[in-house]
């Protein structure tokens, strides 16, 4: 253990030929989060700057594009000064605030995928109904349990994991997950159930939500006109996929921790990534390309852009 200023630090134990091809590493990864940064953000500014999408799903589909954005951040500059740097090594408070801020914003997913469905499920099945329920205040009500919840119940995490002994030093991965779990000698009883009850809170109960409001919708449209399926379709589509994505990654994300340390590192490594690069990327093409308002918008953005290029061309 190095301590300075009663500061730990913890190595992150991922180093596979980084010395030998850091900086192709390093510039990889850096237009992968430049392209992160630049997808979400213009669906954003298209949600932003018209009014047409100032409506309860555009909203949720903002927020969710920018909680990408807040996720990577959290994430890539780390990982780019890694690839320059000849030891990654970070403080284990550093370590725990990055923690903190991938559960936090990664559980808040699912409580906003849970909005998105209660707001179809309102607007297919109770349509005279709509204006009166789906209202401000209702949006802004799942937007602050969105992020409040999440910061609420990984803040006792945190606490508790900083309070806990340390005997490793070197957590098995590319950034600060639930990994570092298995630096504590021994885990304290609060993490173990306090952790079931995070699981319960802000995963298990949005999807079963989720799932529940889904179920309803397909039935109600079943049995309606061939424009109310279309409808449903064309909205729910995006959700479901951007929800299996992002289920996919969290299974794996909570069973990686209990995978045995002789796990190929090379393998482990590459396996992690996917929960940092798919889903970030996955999100804006999906919104952008399956939901016809945000679609032709864009591609309006993209025809001026094509335009302005041409006529500088032409001077």
């Amino acid at each position: 253990m190095e301590k300075e200023l009663n500061v730990t630090y913890i190595t992150l134990d991922w180093y596979v030929e980084v010395n030998k091809y850091r900086y192709v590493y390093f510039f990889i990864m850096c237009i992968l989060y430049i392209l992160i940064i630049c997808s979400n953000s213009t669906i954003v500014y298209l949600i932003w700057t018209h009014k047409n999408l100032h409506e309860p799903m555009y909203i949720f589909i903002a927020a969710l594009l920018l909680n990408c954005v807040l996720y990577s951040t959290n994430i890539y500059p780390k990982l780019l000064i890694d690839f320059l740097s000849e030891k990654q090594v970070t403080s284990y408070s550093a370590c725990l605030f990055q923690f903190f801020m991938f559960y936090t914003l990664g559980s808040s997913e699912f409580i906003l995928l849970a909005g998105m469905a209660y707001d179809r499920y309102v607007a297919i099945c109770k349509p005279l109904q709509y204006q009166t329920i789906m209202t401000k205040t209702t949006v802004s009500v799942f937007l602050v349990i969105a992020w409040l919840a999440p910061s609420c119940h990984n803040v006792v995490l945190v606490t508790a994991s900083a309070e806990a002994k340390l005997c490793d030093f070197n957590v098995k991965g590319i950034f600060c997950n639930n990994a570092v779990y298995t630096l504590q000698c021994a885990r304290p009883r609060l993490i173990t159930v306090f952790g079931v009850v995070c699981l319960l809170n802000l995963v298990i109960f949005p999807m079963l939500f989720i799932v529940f409001t889904y179920t309803k919708i397909f039935i109600v449209s079943y049995q309606s006109c061939k424009e109310i399926r279309k409808k449903a379709a064309e909205t729910c589509l995006p959700h479901l996929l951007v929800l299996i994505s992002l289920s996919v990654f969290f299974i794996y994300d909570v069973s990686i921790a209990r995978v045995e340390s002789d796990f190929p590192k090379t393998a482990r490594i590459i396996m992690t990534l996917q929960i940092v690069l798919y889903h970030p990327l996955f999100n804006p093409f999906i919104y952008g390309l399956k939901m016809k308002e945000i679609s032709k918008h864009l591609k309006r953005l993209l025809s001026q852009g094509n335009m302005i290029s041409c006529i500088k061309a032409e001077c």
